[in-house]
């Protein structure tokens, strides 16, 4: 329910009683009954209208929320928990999806106490093994070599440097540095593990990062879920997935892949694999070749700014272009 976000932790938003409200004002819908006499296409446009702003006020008041800028530093993720972990639920678990930041921290606690080492400590070695040598956490002490510095624009639209933040609060749900080199080796090595597991015979391959039944749960989806980057999907664990689908002959298409976005004061980031179908044949027919796909990964200094359907786009053209 963690990986889910259906855990019912609440987000960076406290007042438990809003949250309940601009979610059922989210789901209000598009059809009303016509007690006024109005047309149902004029019902229909204004629910419309007022869904659409209400997502976007949503998205707009959370870079406002107190907690996005915090400077206190903790000591450990344990520590950490200290933020919310007397707070009520914000819903019943496994009901309702609410994105949290805040479970993802109760997350790193328990890989924590599962690895038997700091959590930094153990995803610090995991980067490595990966050969993600440039992911690192941003900690504000160190030099760090070509960090960057963080942008958002000001409410008159100008571009103004951002606020001092310590990430020590949420190293699991925005914390780490990276570059999309590191992300593209991230990718792809989820990729390979997700088709090794659909692979009858792996004989002559190395095992994947992840263990068969991992790399398939982890893009599974869950019901109940819901992605704001892209409604066609479903979150799975820890990722959004859009599912192979193709209602009438000669119309819309849609390609299975998979994809996070990431939004942290003074940036803005997506991560999007596009597997290569049917993977059946290309696996069987291609196996020392694997993974077989298109990783597309875009990471930008800025806040807010919306990433996947550009990154969605690219792939379609680098897999167009695979196809010649």
């Amino acid at each position: 329910m963690i990986l889910s976000h259906l855990s019912g932790i609440r987000h960076y938003e406290k007042d438990i009683k809003k949250v309940r409200e601009d979610r059922e004002k989210a789901r209000r819908p598009l059809k009303q009954p016509d007690k006024e006499e109005k047309s149902t296409k004029e019902n229909t446009e204004d629910t419309k209208t007022e869904a659409s702003c209400t997502k976007q006020n949503q998205k707009k008041k959370e870079f406002e929320q107190e907690e996005y800028y915090l400077k206190d530093g903790f000591d450990s993720v344990i520590q950490a928990l200290d933020l919310f972990k007397y707070d009520p639920l914000v819903f019943k678990p496994g009901t309702t999806f609410l994105y949290s930041t805040h479970a993802f921290t109760l997350l790193s606690a328990v890989v924590e106490r599962a690895a038997g080492q700091r959590f930094l400590d153990h995803m610090m070695k995991m980067f490595r093994e990966l050969g993600m040598l440039n992911t690192v956490p941003d900690e504000n002490d160190p030099i760090i070599y070509n960090r960057s510095r963080f942008y958002h624009f000001s409410k008159k639209g100008r571009i103004v440097n951002c606020p001092y933040v310590d990430n020590s609060y949420k190293w699991a749900g925005g914390g780490f540095l990276s570059t999309v080199g590191d992300l593209l080796i991230f990718g792809n090595a989820l990729l390979y593990s997700f088709q090794l597991a659909q692979l009858k015979d792996t004989s002559g391959l190395l095992p994947g990062i992840l263990q068969p039944q991992t790399a398939t749960a982890l893009w599974a989806p869950v019901e109940k879920t819901e992605a704001s980057w892209d409604k066609d999907g479903l979150y799975a664990h820890g990722w959004l997935v859009v599912e192979k689908l193709q209602k009438y002959g000669l119309c819309r298409r849609r390609r299975h892949y998979v994809s996070h976005t990431g939004g942290a004061v003074g940036a803005s980031s997506v991560l999007l694999i596009l597997p290569s179908e049917p993977m059946s044949e290309i696996a069987e027919r291609q196996r020392a070749a694997l993974p077989q796909g298109v990783v597309v990964t875009i990471i930008t200094n800025m806040q807010s700014v919306g990433l996947n359907s550009t990154a969605l786009k690219i792939a379609h053209e680098f897999d167009k272009a695979r196809g010649v």
